[in-house]
């Protein structure tokens, strides 16, 4: 069962229920227990624990993977600001909206950031509010060119190839969404189905008949539409859970240099990679960003020094993750107001 205890590492059958729900956000507990071979009943108690207290949310993903692998609008910000206020500019790049994900390396006085912004703008926050805070000490900003791997795409590596495939409902296309998107979560939708969507957002395992009493939609128009939605590939879950409780504590943000001939068999090898979450090409001169887990630091020296050889990365800039400041959805349960 679920730990009370925040940051204390959860057991196996918790750490495959959790990867089993990253194959199928609305995985029930029947559908889990077929494949990791326990009980319904045994399904539904570790279920109910890991939900229960926020330990596990499954939520609708803010960011959804452009068919053609590239960006919907996205800058990678690096921010170095006086010690003494870095909470204050944390906090006000957290009240923003077009902010979703902020992370406090263990330098103490750095920021990373992502930025949502209309490619090849002028963004004000980049080009004028940010410059123009004295706290700020030096800002650079990458704009994101190519999508390789996503957090959402991101699965926790304790079941095997064959569970993951069983796991995948068997309806779904594969989840890439169009180039241009206009709905809030990349998704195209009519108003019936940005109503389900929008229900779904804090909550991607509202059952249907939960759906239809907040949306006003009959049951079977609800369940009509969450399948399709489902076989087209256009509803895409993400699991938040604090990676400590996976025995996953060491987050390293990558700045990696790497040679144009390189660039895409890079990318794609860290998108292959089961440590890596993200995966990005941007512009600038760490031409490749992406953001890995690992269980101690002797796992990062040893991806480091043996993983990354042979793909043309010439130059390798390493910052840990001091602490997750901010993530849309947010990280943990809700509270209504």
């Amino acid at each position: 069962m679920a730990n009370t205890s925040a940051d204390s590492v959860l057991g196996l059958t918790d750490q495959r229920l959790v990867a089993a729900l990253q194959c199928d956000g609305r995985l029930t507990a029947e559908g889990a227990a077929r494949v990791l071979s326990l009980s319904p009943a045994t399904m539904r108690r570790h279920l109910n624990a890991l939900t229960a207290d926020g330990t596990v949310r499954v939520v609708v993903s803010p960011v959804a993977r452009p068919r053609d692998g590239g960006s919907a609008g996205a800058l990678f910000l690096r921010i170095k600001v006086l010690r003494g206020k870095l909470d204050t500019i944390v906090s006000a790049l957290a009240a923003r909206d077009d902010i979703p994900f902020i992370d406090v390396t263990t330098v103490g006085d750095e920021i990373f950031a992502v930025a949502r912004t209309e490619p090849g703008s002028r963004d004000p926050l980049v080009f004028r509010r940010l410059p123009a805070t004295q706290a700020v000490t030096s800002l650079e900003s990458a704009t994101v060119l190519h999508v390789f791997r996503l957090a959402s795409e991101w699965r926790h590596a304790v079941l095997t190839p064959a569970e993951c495939t069983a796991l995948i409902p068997a309806d779904s296309a594969p989840r890439a969404m169009p180039a241009h998107s206009p709905g809030p979560y990349g998704v195209d939708a009519d108003p019936v189905e940005q109503s389900l969507i929008d229900a779904l957002a804090p909550d991607a395992r509202l059952p249907a008949t939960a759906l239809a009493a907040r949306t006003g939609h009959p049951e079977t128009t609800v369940r009509r539409r969450l399948a399709q939605l489902t076989a087209e590939g256009r509803l895409v879950t993400q699991v938040l859970i604090d990676p400590r409780r996976l025995g996953l504590p060491i987050e390293a943000k990558l700045l990696l240099h790497v040679a144009p001939d390189h660039l895409a068999a890079a990318g794609r090898a860290l998108a292959d990679h089961p440590a890596v979450h993200s995966a990005f090409a941007t512009t600038g001169p760490s031409n490749l960003h992406a953001a890995a887990y690992f269980p101690d630091l002797a796992a990062l020296y040893a991806f480091l020094s043996r993983d990354l050889v042979g793909l043309g990365i010439t130059q390798i800039e390493t910052a840990l993750v001091g602490r997750t400041a901010k993530r849309t959805p947010p990280l943990g349960p809700t509270h209504s107001k």
